[in-house]
């Protein structure tokens, strides 16, 4: 039996993570005695306190245990800390030295979507690949950039540390260690339960590309306006650094630096950006859709399509627009 520790931060964290996380491994449980087996999971909630008010006033969590009663456990489960992550950092920096002591004595970590930022606070995530929620990615990068960020991955798993990408995409992850621990038999009879979806593995489809703007270089952002102004028209590298005043190598060596995509990169994001919104929201065909946003060759257009969002537009379009969907 698999002894889970699922820490309860102080702040705000996410109630789903932590519930969620705890009533699917405790079902298992369940399940393992309604087939006759014994139990695969201990499930534990660790505190710093016994009593944790969420910040919001509306709730209060329960420890099992403080984590100086916990001397060894199997799985460390973090869930996400919400609010100002430098704030929620400090409120649970006692987590870490404990993280750390377990994982020495042979524990495995998983972070629950931004609960990556106190996982990579302690370390293990240096040098492995990692994922959390898109729209921390730009934070992320410039807090750790030791780490191998990989945003579109819905999960990770390196040497027994596991992350999960934005919100709901948990589930994934405990599919996938429920999976490891008990069996693919159980996983599949657990994602039937509770309705969970098996081998997702990427978030791509999710994630809204909102261009990188937290820097302050004031000819960067220039250009990245004027993209956003005219994805539709042809733009060159030339007529971008004419406009900055730079030349064309300072332009390609600050945008990178500024944005983390090149130019090129940069107008692609936002050119299958407007795509995605076009295919969600009008009854217009593909090869319509991709005149609309600057492009004239479908194999191409397709091509870069599904590298950035993981479906074809053809797929993407049926998920997500009403008449199609049938909603």
């Amino acid at each position: 039996m698999k002894h889970v520790s699922i820490l309860l931060p102080r702040g705000q964290s996410s109630l789903s993570n932590i519930e969620g996380t705890h009533q699917i491994l405790t079902m298992m449980n369940t399940l393992a005695e309604q087939q006759g087996r014994p139990p695969f999971f201990l499930v534990q909630l660790i505190g710093l306190e016994k009593e944790i008010p969420q910040a919001s006033g509306s709730f209060k969590m329960y420890a099992d245990l403080l984590i100086d009663e916990v001397d060894e456990t199997d799985l460390i489960i973090i869930p996400a800390l919400h609010s100002d992550q430098s704030l929620a950092l400090e409120l649970n920096k006692e987590f870490i030295p404990w993280i750390v002591d377990q994982h020495a004595k042979g524990a495995e970590v998983a972070s629950l979507c931004i609960g990556a930022f106190l996982l990579a606070e302690t370390g293990l995530l240096d040098g492995r690949k990692c994922t959390t929620h898109w729209t921390f990615m730009e934070e992320f990068k410039s807090r750790y950039p030791q780490c191998n960020l990989l945003p579109e991955n819905i999960m990770t798993e390196d040497k027994g540390i596991y992350t999960s990408g934005g919100a709901y995409a948990y589930l994934s992850l405990i599919m996938y260690l429920i999976e490891k621990y008990a069996g693919r038999e159980m996983a599949v009879l657990a994602s039937k339960m509770f309705s969970i979806d098996l081998n997702r593995n990427s978030q791509s489809p999710f994630i809204m590309f909102i261009g990188q703007k937290k820097h302050k270089d004031q000819e960067v952002l220039n250009v990245q306006e004027y993209i956003e102004g005219r994805y539709n028209q042809k733009i060159t590298l030339a007529e971008l650094a004419e406009m900055a005043s730079l030349s064309k190598r300072s332009l390609e060596r600050r945008f990178k630096k500024a944005t983390g995509n090149t130019v090129v990169e940069y107008v692609q994001r936002v050119r299958v950006e407007a795509a995605k919104k076009c295919l969600e929201t009008t009854p217009k065909n593909v090869n319509e859709v991709m005149y609309d946003v600057g492009y004239s060759d479908e194999k191409s257009f397709r091509s870069l399509f599904k590298r950035i969002t993981g479906l074809s537009p053809v797929r993407y379009r049926n998920k997500y627009n009403h008449l199609y969907t049938g909603a």
